[in-house]
Parts: structure tokens; sequence; C-alpha cells
């Protein structure tokens, strides 16, 4: 177990044959040409354009990985020693492209860069090991291919995805955004810090005890970011309505309305009962107009009809809440 965990097991770049660098190189460029495949896919439903860029890379990997088997092949026979890069220490891994969804555009590119810097290092570290000419000379054809991946890329850009593609794909992949996580994120953030005003300050004013208080803004708080997570992920499954993931969507305004309601919640776990009250007051204040920013940001909603909107609602509950404590 500890020598897997301090990687004990894997063996030294330095300690690798030439054989056994050619079969990590091969390795290396299968695994890409199959990560690359994979950004294709998730992309292809949403970005279409942008997915077949990914399938150019992996093409070109494919072109990669067939002149280092034949370089094998001439030089060391048909087998081909089973090295990757999890026995290598210290070399650079890849991270399953599930770890890496939802696939954001911009997301992509950047983790393609990375992969063709890392690649590229590599075959300049690999050529440096090699003593034979043809395959120093491969390695190094290979280690400017990586480095010119950069425009093949810009290439594959301009053919499959012009500046008007580029805009609707960025233009779409912000809608999703907004429709997956703002949306039910904003409402949830609305419905925790709005309706749980009256319930927590009528309690406080009712009892003066910050301790019962701040029970009952914790119990509305988990109570309404359940009842809202729950809401928002049965009653569409995103299918028709394509505002994506249900589980997303839930999780976005369970944890939203639960953290809304926790911000003025939470200052009653100080003793003093003014003193609690005045920072919860003051942390109302900053959750309604984080609302009307987040309204005007994303949804594009006028500021001025955002803040009155929710500084409006929210004064009228705050005062109702009040109002009840003292009855």
């Amino acid at each position: 177990m500890l020598s897997r965990v301090f990687g004990l097991s894997r063996r030294s770049f330095d300690t690798l044959s030439e054989q056994e660098i050619l079969a990590l190189a091969i390795s290396s460029e299968e695994d890409d040409a199959r990560i690359y495949r994979a950004y294709a896919d998730g992309l292809h439903d949403a970005f279409p354009n942008s997915a077949r860029i990914f399938e150019g890379m992996a093409a070109e990997e494919d072109g990669h990985r067939a002149a280092l088997i034949e370089l094998h092949r001439a030089r060391f026979g048909e087998r081909i020693p089973l090295i990757r890069r999890e026995h290598v220490r210290g070399f650079y891994q890849r991270k399953p492209d599930w770890l890496v969804r939802p696939l954001g555009i911009e997301q992509v590119r950047g983790q393609a860069e990375e992969m063709e810097r890392q690649a590229e290092r590599f075959y300049r570290e690999a050529m440096k090991r090699t003593s034979d000419a043809s395959t120093r000379k491969l390695l190094g054809d290979l280690a400017a291919a990586e480095s010119g991946h950069g425009e093949l890329a810009h290439d594959l850009e301009a053919e499959h995805v012009p500046d008007d593609v580029g805009r609707e794909e960025v233009s779409s992949e912000r809608r999703q955004f907004i429709l997956t996580y703002v949306q039910p994120g904003l409402a949830g953030l609305m419905d925790g810090s709005v309706s749980t005003l009256a319930p927590i300050f009528a309690a406080a004013f009712a009892t003066g005890n910050t301790w019962q208080t701040f029970l009952v803004g914790l119990s509305a708080s988990v109570g309404a970011g359940i009842s809202m997570g729950f809401t928002e992920a049965a009653h569409d499954d995103g299918k028709l309505s394509g505002r994506g993931s249900p589980l997303k969507r839930g999780l976005a305004s369970g944890i939203m309305t639960t953290v809304g309601g926790l911000g003025h919640a939470l200052p009653y776990l100080i003793p003093h009962f003014w003193t609690a009250t005045a920072i919860a007051a003051v942390v109302v204040f900053i959750e309604l107009w984080a609302i009307a920013y987040i309204q005007n940001r994303f949804m594009e909603t006028p500021f001025l009809r955002a803040t009155l909107q929710v500084v409006l609602g929210g004064s009228l509950v705050l005062a109702a809440g009040i109002l009840i404590g003292n009855a």
C-alpha cells in the first residue's frame, strides 16, 4: 500500500531502456487519441463543429502511434513491452474525460494544449536517452509535431469553427450554464434568503433567545433546501426543456437555498441578542444585493428593477417576521 502511495513500485524514467521508451511513447499516443475522441464525443451533441477539431487531433495521434510502432518493429520486433504512464515515477498523468466533465469548450481546449506541451517535453527528454539515429530523428520529429499541434488546432478550428459558429457555440455554452446552474441556483438563493426571513426574525423577537433562533433558522434552511432540491430535480428531466441534468439543477437549487437561509441564521450563534440581530440584518442586506447583482449579471434584468423587486420583497418579509415576533 505505502509503495503505491509514494510511487516506490514505479520505475524511474532514467532506468528505461530504448525499447521501453518507445513502448511508453506508443501507449501514451494511444491514450491521447482515446482522450481526444472522448472529448469529441462529449462535445458532439452541443458543439458538433468543435467536436471535429478533436477528431482531427485524435487522427494525428494515431499517425504518431503508427510511426512509433513501425520503428519498434524495425528495431526490436513485434512484441511491445507493456509500460504505461502510471508505471513510471514522475511521469505526466492524464485525467479521464469523466473527471473533467461537463466539457466546456474553453476548458477542453486548455486541457488539450497542456497535453501537447507535456508530450513535447517527454519526446525531448526521450531523445536524450537514445543513441540510435533513426530513433532520435523520429522522437525529434514527434516533439516538433507536438509543438506544432497548436497550429494544427488553429487550422482545424478555422476549418470547422468559423467566427460565426464560434460565437454561436460560446453563446450556447453560456445559455446552458445559466439554465443548468445559475437559474436554479438563483431561485434557491432567493427562496432561502427571503422565505426564511420571517420565521427566523419572528423567532428572534418572540423568544429573545439566540440559540433557539439559530435552531429555527437551521431547520428552516435545511428543510427548504431539501424541498427545493427535490422539487427542481423531480419536475423536469431536462430532455425536452434542454435545461440539463436534473441532479445538477437539484443540487444547485438545494445548496443555494440552504446557504441563503443559513446566512442570516448563523449570526445567532452569538449569545448577545442585539449583536446577533444587527449582524443578521447586515447579512440580509448583502444577500439581497447579491441576488440583484446575479439577476443583472446573468439574467440581464435591469439593475434598478432587480433591486426594487428583491429589496422590496425582502423588506416586506423581514418586517412581517419582526411584527409577528413582537405580537
